[in-house]
């Protein structure tokens, strides 16, 4: 039998390791309101809109007349759940790719009955996350995406097993399980194309391809290739890994590569934490977390047996879609740590910048700035250039700043006498350096966006139910951030700066519940409010799309997750419109637009998995025998899939 790997990331999620809980960001944000804090719901301390609105006089005149401000032209659907997805009058969601289904020419017909590692290396793999789009010859009806595969569900994969339980029991496991769920890992490259309206993916384009922790070797770069720490039996140069795994969300360079982002990666390992060399630092990191049974029989994933082997994981990693030959590589000078996105953008200066989260309640936000300015006249000459730069860490001020503390090692607390003997180490324990360093823990920071129109930075903070009673004052009152909210960082173009300034665009939740805390702008319908904000994209007008991942909390709210439409700037500035719903037990993901904004990918991963004992009419929790639902087929027989869906508007056009 197998456990709920699922409720297992979300209780590890919601564990804080960091043992730095001084200064969460609730303390902060109870301090200091929004400069355009016009806000609708039971605000902080009981500061409802009455008190909103005398601190802010436009509220009252917003809810007046907002209409006419919608950047959002669409009907928004309304909160629920059941079975299928859901998605705004005037638009087609057509079920482009799924899990299983061939990208090559020679690759055999998805068989759920009859799986092998082999086909499923030749198949689109499981659990679809972050989405990006490469347009091919500059058209954009005609591109690359690039699909990150997080994780599996056995009992929702395989035939004959229970559904999940509460255990680390792998006795159901067997080794040719393991190499499936190794092969439905990783990424795809999928060539696509929009005919007739509608898009299609090509079986054996001759960009496809399949990156797995099976059998992908991928280059180990930056401060940390060939020391010590990463150096295994199967490599002792410490240059070369086996895979990536848990990919979970990512971004697209400037010159057309990918950046795919390694999260919970703690939990693929097995082993005795208590006599390992890093016992501490394992701990920092949630090693092993025995969430997978390959360990069992991987030796690699055992730390016992192979003790350096998490450190050559939990990175950002960069692959190039335009070359199925290439070698995709770690950048480790990015840091090591539960990796949820890789936002680019360029700075005042012509370098890149890249904005990043670190998936745990009470983690931190990244940055790092590149040494050298990006060459737009020969994309070739940026391939290393993500190895060289500094790495920052954000410190969110009473005052509204937001310092970026360095990650360099000699400075301040990160020196030998403190456990770093060298930049590398500094890089491996990412984490434990800015534990030295003050930086703000977060509630559970996921994707982090930049907005190119604005210079504005988007961070989704999912939530954090760990926050307890004994860290509730005058200035914080929500000690259980059930629903998460959303930060903006006021960047002005400076992305180079060590200090820019910080607001928090909405606080999730239903605004007609006190208890919750919830803020948004009065204009925010009762369906236009969410709760959990988890991925996110800009698109090309620089407007902001939201996604959510309630996991098996979408009770609390009543409605599946989605998408929701999101405005941030002027006097609608924090008004939610909802777009698609996902089908129950699925989790939002993948949004990612055309660059003319004509269509609209979005990943629908794990289908049927989480909370399905609120299912009315579902009898029990999911399995592939008896699923919650079995969307996108509906065929007997036929477990639910995880899929890519293309949105287009009816009759072409821009989205929203």
């Amino acid at each position: 039998m197998v456990f709920n790997r699922r409720a297992h990331f979300e209780e590890a999620e919601n564990r804080p390791s960091n043992p730095n809980l001084q200064h969460s960001i609730g303390e902060i944000i109870e301090r200091r309101y929004s400069r355009r804090g016009f806000l609708k719901g039971a605000g902080y301390g009981g500061l409802g809109v009455a008190a909103i609105s005398a601190m802010n006089p436009l509220t009252a005149a917003i809810a007046a007349d907002s209409g006419s401000l919608d950047r959002f032209a669409f009907d928004e659907i309304t909160h629920g759940v059941d079975t299928t997805h859901h998605v705004a009058d005037g638009y087609n969601a057509d079920i482009l790719i799924r899990w299983g289904d061939p990208l090559f020419a020679e690759a055999p017909t998805f068989d759920p009955h009859d799986q092998s590692a082999d086909a499923q290396e030749r198949q689109f793999g499981y659990n679809n996350d972050y989405v990006g789009f490469v347009p091919l010859e500059g058209r954009f009806d005609h591109g690359l995406l690039v699909v990150n595969h997080e994780y599996t569900n056995e009992e929702l994969m395989f035939p004959g097993l229970p559904g999940p339980l509460d255990a680390h029991d792998f006795s159901g496991m067997t080794r040719e399980m393991v190499e499936i769920e190794k092969a439905a890992h990783g990424v795809s490259v999928v060539e696509v194309k929009r005919e007739g309206g509608r898009w299609r993916y090509i079986q054996g384009g001759r960009y496809n391809r399949r990156i797995t922790p099976r059998s992908t070797e991928i280059a180990i770069a930056g401060p940390v290739a060939g020391h010590d720490r990463v150096k295994t039996d199967a490599d002792p140069d410490g240059r070369t890994v086996i895979g990536t795994l848990n990919n979970c969300a990512g971004g697209v360079t400037p010159w057309g590569t990918i950046l795919t982002c390694e999260e919970n990666f703690h939990g693929y390992f097995l082993g005795d934490a208590e006599s390992h060399p890093e016992k501490d630092k394992l701990e920092r990191y949630g090693v092993p977390g025995h969430s997978y049974a390959w360990g069992d029989f991987d030796r690699r994933f055992d730390i016992s047996r192979e003790p350096n082997e998490p450190n050559r994981f939990g990175w950002v990693v960069e692959i190039d879609p335009m070359d199925p030959q290439s070698t995709p590589v770690k950048r480790t000078a990015l840091g090591r740590f539960k990796h949820e996105g890789a936002a680019s953008m360029l700075t005042e200066d012509g370098r890149l910048v890249v904005y990043m989260g670190d998936d745990q309640r009470f983690d931190y936000v990244y940055k790092f700035v590149s040494r050298d300015v990006v060459n737009h006249a020969d994309p070739a000459a940026n391939r290393d250039l993500l190895d060289h730069g500094t790495l920052y860490v954000a410190r969110f001020d009473e005052d509204g700043n937001v310092d970026w503390l360095p990650l360099e090692h000699g400075d301040g607390p990160l020196t030998e006498e403190n456990g770093f003997a060298s930049q590398a180490d500094v890089l491996i324990d990412t984490r434990l350096a800015a534990d030295a360093l003050g930086a703000t823990p977060m509630d559970r920071p996921e994707d982090v966006e930049g907005n190119p129109a604005t210079g504005d930075v988007y961070i989704m903070l999912t939530n954090n139910t760990e926050r307890t009673e004994s860290q509730v004052d005058a200035a914080n009152p929500r000690e259980d951030n059930t629903f998460g909210h959303i930060v903006e960082i006021i960047t002005d173009g400076q992305h180079t700066a060590t200090q820019n300034r910080w607001e928090v665009l909405v606080q999730c939740g239903n605004p007609a519940d006190g208890e919750v805390g919830a803020m948004w702008n009065p204009a925010t319908s009762d369906d236009g409010w969410f709760a959990a904000p988890d991925n996110c994209a800009v698109d090309a007008r620089g407007r902001l799309w939201v996604t959510t991942d309630q996991g098996g909390s979408w009770s609390k709210t009543g409605t599946a997750d989605g998408v929701w439409a999101l405005e941030t700037e002027g006097e609608r500035r924090g008004t939610g419109k909802m777009f698609f719903r996902v089908p129950v037990g699925a989790e939002m993901c993948g949004p990612c637009f055309t660059p003319d904004d004509t269509a609209f990918f979005v990943a629908v991963q794990h289908p049927a998995a989480d909370g399905i004992e609120a299912f009315e009419g579902h009898d029990g929790r999911s399995s592939f025998e008896n699923p919650a639902t079995r969307w996108p087929d509906f065929h007997d027989g036929m477990p639910p899939r995880p899929s890519l869906v293309s949105i287009t508007r009816k009759g072409g056009g821009t989205i929203g």
